[in-house]
């Protein structure tokens, strides 16, 4: 199993980090945050232009035929710079839907729009009872002559504010836990019947709640095979976990980095806190931690590129150790900052609100370690 970048992916890690260090010092991050987008769409333009947008998708489609090892290199370098556009819900998930499930009309539509930064996705899926279950759906998509009436609710649908179209899967037949009947449709924000509730997560990240009330489609609206999305909806969850996994490991990288720098120049009893021993030790535990956590982040990266039999299991390993992972170098890097690190002067912080809050994005610790146990 090779596990070495190319020279084409270095060169892409490069490029990010290049703009990190001269466009997305930690005080323009904070004032995007703040900002009534929560991100830039200037820079959402830039990464357009740099072909991150069309990077995981074939040829055929308008893309770079890049694939889940490309992925993780580019969140990977996002982590470390805490970048927050929307790049896990626009083109991870929503734009790999629409590559995978979508007719040449669909494609045609939506996806030159969303490479070159003009169109923004959201997927939602999500619902309140469903906690991590993919298939636990109860929002309702009734015929209605030759088209669909939708009816529910959709939790947490990240990028749901800056969204121009929303893919939402429903329930066209079956019961509420039934991995056949759901489908997938795209629909326009506008559409009558959509309310949607907007919202600042704690990392800083925008999302929204989907109210849908009696919402009439037409047969046009459906992504994919009617009743067939289940399989689909796993694999981009899997894609987008993998993902997310590696922004937490860009992350971990990044407060490792900041944490060793503020022990060699705090001072305590007339020495630097990187003289004593005992932190040497916690500061080596959590470089080894991070480490680990990266080997397996290659590791399911690379069966998931390969679509290896036991690329599902290795996900679920990797989730399962980022949750681990986050909580030990999250808590020791705030602790070896003392107060100073939850203050909103200093990056540590933000870095921690982050990486806290992707311990629990499409699965916990413990949903994994059961999952993984299962497989």
């Amino acid at each position: 199993m090779d596990f070495l970048l190319s020279d084409e992916q270095k060169q892409l890690q490069d490029l990010i980090q290049q703009f990190i260090q001269k466009d997305y010092p930690f005080d323009v991050r904070e004032k995007l945050v703040k900002s009534e987008d929560g991100f830039s769409k200037e820079f959402w333009k830039t990464f357009s232009t740099f072909g991150l947008l069309a990077m995981p998708f074939p040829e055929e489609d308008g893309g770079y035929n890049g694939g889940p090892v490309d992925i993780m290199v580019i969140l990977e370098a996002f982590g470390t710079g805490l970048i927050v556009e929307p790049y896990i819900p626009n083109i991870v998930l929503s734009g790999n839907l629409i590559s995978r499930l979508g007719t040449q009309d669909q494609k045609d539509t939506i996806l030159p729009n969303l490479f070159s930064g003009d169109m923004h996705l959201a997927f939602a899926f999500a619902e309140p009872q469903s906690r991590f279950d993919l298939n636990d759906v109860t929002t309702s998509a009734e015929k209605d002559g030759d088209n669909f009436k939708l009816n529910g609710y959709k939790s947490v649908v990240m990028n749901g504010p800056a969204a121009d179209k929303l893919i939402i899967s429903a329930r066209t037949s079956g019961n509420q836990m039934d991995k056949s009947g759901i489908s997938l449709f795209v629909v326009d924000r506008s559409v009558s019947g959509v309310s949607l509730r907007d919202y600042s997560n704690v990392d800083g990240s925008k999302a929204s709640e989907l109210t849908l009330e009696n919402v009439v489609l037409s047969k046009d609206a459906i992504l994919g095979e009617e009743g067939n999305a289940f399989s689909s909806i796993e694999y981009v969850v899997n894609l987008a976990t993998l993902a997310i996994s590696a922004e937490a490991i860009g992350i971990m990288q990044k407060m490792n980095e900041l944490t060793l720098e503020y022990t060699k120049t705090r001072e305590q009893f007339g020495q630097a806190l990187s003289q004593f021993q005992a932190l040497q030790h916690r500061m080596v535990d959590t470089f080894m931690v991070h480490e680990q956590t990266k080997s397996l982040l290659l590791m399911a990266a690379t069966k998931l590129n390969d679509q290896a039999e036991d690329a599902v299991k290795s996900i679920s390993a990797l989730k399962y150790q980022v949750g681990n992972a986050a909580k030990l170098i999250g808590e020791e890097s705030i602790q070896l900052h003392g107060g100073m690190g939850v203050t909103e002067e200093m990056s540590i912080g933000h870095y921690f609100k982050r990486l806290t809050t992707i311990r629990t994005i499409f699965g916990n610790s413990d949903y994994h370690l059961k999952k993984y146990s299962s497989l």
